[in-house]
């Protein structure tokens, strides 16, 4: 298995949990090619700086947002939601109360919605677990219940990510392990990226959950949880992505059998695949 290279890391002054998907060993010997696709957590508090990093230097021009409509519009628009070079997707993978689907439609279209009082997961819907997953660990069964009740959204994430050409993209949700986890994991599985090393990407959040919480607990949207919970809660494990892979391999063949059946067949396929892989 790789070594977690700390060149991976994209050291921002705004985020704590950004990195590479590039450089990443293939099943066919090959290598991921960075600069494509990276991964991160909230992009909220980004300085001018970091957003000519991220456009001018790496070429930035998507940014894949997979939190909820509520999270979104209690932190605020971003310094990158007014830059023009870049176009911004929401894929929420939570099920939400309400008819709205496009936050950035309500927040330019209807600046007047109003937010739960007690706070932004009381925006969201009961998750529904599967009868054959209720035995798995709860960690496991959120990361099932993203492809089990927002399927369509991971697919379309990843189809949005399959479409932007050769200039980067960028996935995140609020801490960049679970939401941007498992679409990371798919995306990876997709490019040949073997199933340890998949594991060990997603693992790699572990080194900077410290200041990861940190960050979140400055937030009043993330405070609460990040108060409640210790720290250990909040961190990744890699037997958490692995089983979860194992449950996809088991089940559907693996990311690419999932994806198929999820209406992301072969051509679309191999467009992601070739964002990753020269």
């Amino acid at each position: 298995m790789t070594p977690p290279h700390t060149d991976r890391w994209i050291r921002l002054d705004g985020t704590t949990n950004t990195r590479d998907l590039g450089g990443l060993p293939t099943t066919d010997g090959g290598r991921t090619v960075p600069g494509r696709i990276l991964r991160s957590d909230n992009l909220q508090t980004l300085s001018d700086a970091d957003v000519a990093r991220l456009v001018e230097q790496i070429g930035l021009r998507q940014v894949v947002d997979l939190r909820t409509t509520a999270e979104i519009l209690l932190e605020g628009r971003g310094p990158l939601r007014s830059h023009p070079d870049v176009t911004h997707r929401h894929f929420t993978l939570l099920p939400e109360r309400g008819h709205h689907t496009d936050v950035f439609a309500v927040e330019e279209d209807e600046p007047g919605i109003e937010l739960p009082a007690a706070g932004w997961a009381e925006s969201l819907l009961p998750r529904q677990v599967a009868a054959h997953d209720e035995e798995e660990p709860p960690a496991v069964r959120s990361y099932l219940g993203y492809l089990g009740q927002r399927g369509d959204n991971v697919v379309a994430a990843l189809r949005a990510i399959a479409e932007a050409g050769d200039s980067a993209s960028l996935v995140h949700c609020a801490a960049g392990k679970d939401r941007t986890g498992v679409v990371c994991a798919l995306a990876l599985g997709v490019a040949g990226v073997p199933h340890e090393e998949i594991v060990a990407d997603y693992a790699l959040t572990a080194q900077i959950i410290d200041a990861l919480v940190a960050k979140l607990a400055a937030s009043p949207t993330y405070a609460q949880d990040m108060e409640t919970r210790d720290v250990g809660s909040h961190t990744p494990r890699a037997e958490t992505m692995d089983r979860v892979l194992t449950l996809l391999d088991e089940r559907f063949g693996g990311p690419s059998g999932w994806l198929e059946a999820h209406g992301f067949g072969a051509a679309e396929q191999a467009a992601l695949r070739a964002r990753l892989r020269d």
